[in-house]
């Protein structure tokens, strides 16, 4: 088990800084309806996966502690800037979390939970959850929507970024990803929950094309292709940027993320 884990962990290696500028943090509406399902602000608060804790960092006034979990040391040392006396960080894989039996009132996964062995990682979730605790899967669609033109180019991006993973040896066999079109039917099968829903919800946030270009370069699949064999995506990846730069130029804009949260009540 450990040996897929370790892989997907190290994806994300060296791409930290990329990431912390330009992904989205997650939205409060999530916390908002977590909290209508706990009907009440939860107590502990564990934020499965968390990266640079951009996820982690909005639970500051939601809850008394958060433990944003991450097992990549590049991704965690950005995260650790963020720690205070309500949030912390810790080293650890999702299907093995070293807190107590029914520590959180709440767990979420944000951009993150298609990276874990979904089986373990829910029987664990389920072991740390109180009672009537909650379960959260948030993730945005890509691209955000910004111009069709843009898009359409995003898109032939990672068409071209798809294609070589599942032709490309070396680029194949170093990740392990769970759909995430699977998260609500593994929530609602596990058997830890007595509901599960999904909700499906929109963010607007401000850009440039510099911080558009990021949130591509920020991506996982692309990163690894590069640092293997640049040459492979080089001209795909130029073709984007000149797209962006022609469209946007330096015009400051607005991007909208749509968002897909599954959600399970235990």
């Amino acid at each position: 088990m450990n040996y897929n884990y370790d892989k997907n962990a190290d994806r994300f290696s060296g791409n930290a800084d990329i990431y912390e500028s330009a992904r989205p943090a997650m939205p409060t509406f999530p916390i908002e309806i977590i909290k209508k399902y706990l009907g009440r602000n939860p107590r502990n608060v564990i934020d499965l996966g968390c990266g640079t804790g951009l996820s982690t960092s909005v639970w500051q006034d939601h809850a008394k502690k958060v433990i944003g979990v991450e097992p990549n040391d590049d991704m965690r040392a950005v995260a650790e800037r963020k720690a205070n006396d309500v949030i912390s960080f810790i080293k650890a894989y999702s299907h093995d979390i070293p807190v107590s039996d029914n520590f959180a009132d709440a767990v979420i996964c944000s951009q993150s939970f298609h990276w874990m062995e979904p089986n373990s990682t829910l029987k664990e979730v389920g072991r740390i959850l109180t009672d009537g605790g909650v379960f959260a899967a948030v993730d945005c669609d890509w691209p955000p929507v910004s111009d069709w033109r843009v898009e359409k180019a995003y898109d032939a991006l990672f068409e071209k970024v798809s294609e070589i993973e599942s032709t490309n040896p070396l680029i194949k066999e170093s990740f392990t990803r769970y759909s995430k079109d699977d998260h609500l039917i593994n929530i609602k099968n596990c058997g830890q929950f007595r509901y599960a829903n999904e909700i499906v919800f929109s963010n607007v946030e401000n850009c440039t094309s510099e911080r558009l270009i990021a949130l591509a370069m920020s991506q996982g699949g692309l990163q690894k292709i590069l640092k293997t064999d640049d040459s492979l995506i080089k001209n795909d990846v130029d073709s984007f940027i000149s797209v962006v730069d022609n469209v946007f130029g330096d015009k400051n804009f607005e991007i909208y993320f749509s968002y897909r949260m599954r959600i399970g009540k235990k």
